[in-house]
């Protein structure tokens, strides 16, 4: 299961690099849940050669991440972000009794709507 948390993500960020055929069978074994039978069924080859194209689909975008390191500066941006909101949430609460609540809810607005921008929602 965590591998294929691993592999969605690298999926989400170098499936366009990927032959049509290679993103539509990854596609359809990942995002829809689909076995290799009813994939091999719908694409009209065998089981075992969607296996294959999953594998090879495994490799190439982790080779892509080797080169790339795209999602090694997702992880860390995101990691930095996280940090940078709990920190707005920290300084809030210590600063309840002083009036100066405003300014923090003004400053996690705007990093709030740094997040929607890129099509993330936050939860409250």
């Amino acid at each position: 299961m965590k591998d294929d948390l691993a592999f969605l993500r690298l999926w989400d960020l170098y499936s366009p690099l990927l032959t049509q055929t290679r993103r539509e069978i990854t596609d359809l074994y990942f995002n829809y849940d689909l076995s290799l039978g009813e994939i091999a069924e719908q694409k009209g080859v065998s089981r075992q050669s969607v296996s294959d194209c999953l594998q090879k689909c495994r490799k190439q975008l982790e080779g892509f991440e080797e080169k790339l390191h795209f999602r090694e500066l997702l992880d860390k941006g995101d990691a930095a972000f996280s940090a940078y909101m709990t920190e707005v949430e920290r300084w809030k609460d210590r600063e309840k009794l002083s009036g100066a609540n405003a300014d923090f809810n003004g400053l996690e607005s705007a990093l709030s709507g740094v997040l929607k921008k890129h099509g993330v929602e936050t939860v409250k």
